[in-house]
């Protein structure tokens, strides 16, 4: 799943009328008469899940009378430019789905309802502990964690056979290796990882699992360093010897996914999801493909992709609002749309259900990339800091690493570049 970002500049400007418009409004309106109302907003869900939410709410005001739930899905790449304009003008539904990194940029602006001292010991210790910290800004919990994504690689067997590599590479060192020999052997590419700003996060999350600390306490650069430079020279290498495809620069994830669906690249690091379009884009290749854990680096690290409900601070229902998120995230309702969805539980005991846990070994590929999945949460968190101004991070970054790989700059100098680029804002 992506995230539509607007320009900064624009995000900015309304991020300061934002500001202005929360701090001074009160922190709860009056309440409405009769039949207290929670207003909850969903992104792009009702295509494919309407049956599901419209018995979860049922069954929440059955057991919560004097309740009612009225429950509009926004477009994906509408929510944002929604949201602000709904909490700038004290407008804003009760509960809200969003992802961390948009929820923490309003969080830093005092939009949401702070949790942790509303929300009970015993509803708190059901969420993974790793992911309930991604809804958190400045030791300060502002959502609850709901459904999650982790990225499996995706590879072809054939390909990797060609080239003779027997098991797929887990860490980067093997991913370098090879690369060399798939290109040697096969003429193709091993991979494909976009270096465009605006585009995903993949690479830079590389690095965090390469060991290498983006920021510091104080958030000030703290990536020129050894392993700053040394995740800088790995991936420049990686392109200057012509082991990436040369779109990197200038394409992103999409572009990724076709050429695996084209046999032209080995592997594709991605979300389980994708191996549904590829059985119907590519059927020759998605009977070649299997799955394997995502490549990590020295940390051992998987990034995983948290979806929040947060709470606008300006609710006139807070109590009903809080009631029904934990009801939309307990255990037992995070199983049931996991398994519609194909997505991940951030809840324990949800997580170790045997939907995720027992998976033949000879089941399709689908499956074992669940059961992967769902492996992998021991080790999965958010890799990047929860920082409102993350893209502008990522645009410095990836600016002045095209900058290494077209030769333009030596990699010390584009490393040193970028931490003084970040450190003068």
């Amino acid at each position: 799943m992506k995230t539509a970002w607007w320009k900064f500049g624009i995000l900015t400007l309304l991020g300061l009328l934002l500001s202005w418009m929360v701090s001074c409004s009160p922190a709860q309106a009056p309440a409405k008469s009769g039949d207290a109302e929670v207003e909850f907003w969903t992104m792009q869900l009702e295509a494919k899940f309407s049956d599901y939410f419209k018995t979860l709410i049922s069954q929440f005001e059955q057991e919560n009378p004097g309740v009612k739930v009225r429950w509009v899905d926004v477009p994906w790449g509408d929510m944002q430019s929604k949201i602000l304009t709904a909490v700038s003008a004290n407008t804003a539904p009760d509960v809200v789905n969003l992802n961390p990194d948009f929820a923490a940029q309003l969080a830093g602006r005092n939009a949401w309802l702070t949790l942790d001292e509303r929300v009970p010991a015993a509803d708190k210790a059901q969420f993974l502990p790793k992911i309930w910290q991604a809804s958190s800004l400045e030791n300060q919990s502002f959502g609850l964690p709901w459904y999650l994504s982790t990225s499996v690689t995706i590879y072809n067997q054939d390909l990797l056979q060609q080239a003779g590599i027997t098991t797929p590479p887990t860490t980067y060192a093997e991913l370098s290796e090879a690369a060399r020999q798939v290109k040697a052997k096969t003429g193709k590419y091993a991979f494909f990882t976009t270096v465009v700003p605006e585009d995903s996060a993949e690479l830079l999350q590389s690095m965090v699992q390469m060991g290498v600390t983006l920021l510091d306490a104080n958030g000030k650069a703290a990536f020129n360093s050894a392993e700053g430079k040394a995740a800088f020279q790995y991936w420049t290498d990686l392109y200057q010897q012509n082991l990436l495809p040369k779109e990197v620069l200038t394409q992103g994830h999409r572009r990724a996914i076709e050429l695996y669906q084209a046999g032209e690249t080995a592997m594709l690091t991605t979300g389980p999801q994708f191996l549904k379009t590829i059985e119907t884009d590519a059927p020759a290749i998605a009977q070649a493909s299997a799955v394997a854990p995502q490549i990590t680096g020295s940390t051992g690290k998987k990034n995983v992709a948290v979806m929040n409900l947060v709470i606008p601070r300006s609710s006139d229902q807070p109590d009903a609002a809080l009631k029904f998120a934990l009801f939309v995230t307990n255990n037992t309702n995070q199983l049931s749309f996991a398994k519609a969805a194909n997505v991940l539980p951030s809840t324990t005991a949800a997580l170790k259900d045997n939907y995720f846990t027992q998976v033949d070994a000879a089941a399709p590929a689908f499956d074992q990339a669940r059961k992967i999945s769902a492996q992998q949460m021991s080790d999965a968190e958010i890799l990047l800091p929860q920082i409102k101004d993350i893209k502008a991070l990522q645009k410095i970054i990836y600016d002045n690493l095209q900058a290494a790989m077209l030769d333009e700059k030596p990699v010390d100098q584009a490393v040193s570049d970028a931490a003084a680029e970040w450190d003068a804002r």
